[in-house]
């Protein structure tokens, strides 16, 4: 494949991983690295002064925002209607309810103001936190967002995995060869095929021994969704993960951890992670985890307390490295 340089970092409150081939390579990592600490500063819920908390602290207003941020929004309302809600970006009152205020850290997510804002998480708490109609409107044209009260907006993971699509698409469009981009877990792909790149799937009960399987790929995207890193314990002693389930509006109650798909772009990926997630963990979890990704064409693989299910055309990319699952 070539030399490669690479560099690892924290953004988005998660492990960052840059790697780019090419004569420029020390300037194109500078340049992905400072790109994904803007597009933090943009959307990060736990920044005060980015675009999406002003617009969850702004409810019912017009709020403008950037061309990232009407990019962003409009793919998380695509992604919730694709996947028939499983996919909800709309979710915060509920994620905040379950006790993800704060950033996460060791022992947790830290306490801290309320990302919707007292009034709202108020408003939230006593009628619901998702209210029937747009919680999210989204204005194209005039690149503005306006969020209904008593709601919020908190695209998650899928603001990753988008950051990945737009920092490999920068690098390559910046002449860098290959490209290969990782925010927490959320891979994106790319560029001249000169041999794929190896992707290892952990094991979530095991993240030290072999992994579950080694995948090749030239050009897409891979991400996994889990309920076994962010989780915590509650007052109560409960215990709390952060895929909410939208038919509850509580940490899904699964015997499924993770959830890992290969698909074309990052935040297609991220998307359907968390929608596999959960349909695998319903009645013919199965049947339905594989309906999901085989209507966008997409593949994966599901780890639940029983071992492991791999998905119609995962063979396609699994290679030696790993535990035969397809």
């Amino acid at each position: 494949m070539g030399a490669v340089a690479e560099e690892r970092f924290r953004v988005m409150g998660s492990d960052a991983h840059v790697a780019v081939a090419g004569a420029d390579a020390a300037a194109l990592l500078a340049m992905a690295r400072a790109r994904l600490d803007r597009l933090e500063l943009t959307w990060s819920r736990f920044l005060p002064d980015s675009e999406l908390s002003v617009a969850n602290r702004s409810p019912g207003e017009w709020v403008p925002v950037s061309p990232e941020t009407v990019e962003l929004v409009d793919r998380s309302l695509r992604a919730q209607r694709a996947t028939g809600g499983r996919f909800d970006p709309t979710r915060l009152g509920d994620v905040v309810a379950a006790g993800y205020r704060g950033t996460f850290g060791p022992d947790g997510p830290a306490d801290g103001p309320s990302p919707l804002g007292a009034p709202a998480e108020a408003a939230c708490a006593a009628a619901g936190c998702a209210a029937a109609g747009a919680a999210v409107e989204l204005d194209r044209p005039g690149r503005r967002l306006r969020v209904r009260r008593g709601n919020g907006i908190d695209p998650g993971g899928i603001a990753k995995g988008f950051a990945a699509d737009v920092v490999v698409e920068e690098l390559l469009a910046s002449g860098a060869p290959r490209a290969c981009v990782n925010v927490g877990g959320d891979l994106r792909l790319g560029g001249r095929v000169e041999g794929d790149w190896l992707v290892d799937v952990e094991d979530p009960t095991a993240p030290l021994a072999a992994p579950i399987c080694r995948l090749s790929i030239a050009d897409g995207a891979v991400a996994t969704s889990s309920r076994c890193r962010r989780r915590w314990r509650r007052p109560d002693g409960s215990e709390a993960h952060h895929l909410i389930d939208p038919s509850t509006g509580r940490p899904a109650a699964t015997d499924v951890l993770t959830a890992t798909v290969v698909a074309a772009e990052g935040w297609v990926a991220e998307a359907l992670a968390t929608a596999v997630f959960l349909a695998a963990g319903g009645p013919d979890g199965p049947e339905q985890a594989a309906a999901v990704l085989e209507g966008a064409g997409a593949t994966g693989l599901v780890v639940t307390t029983d071992g492991v299910l791999a998905m119609p055309g995962l063979d396609r990319f699994v290679v030696g490295g790993g535990r035969v699952v397809a």
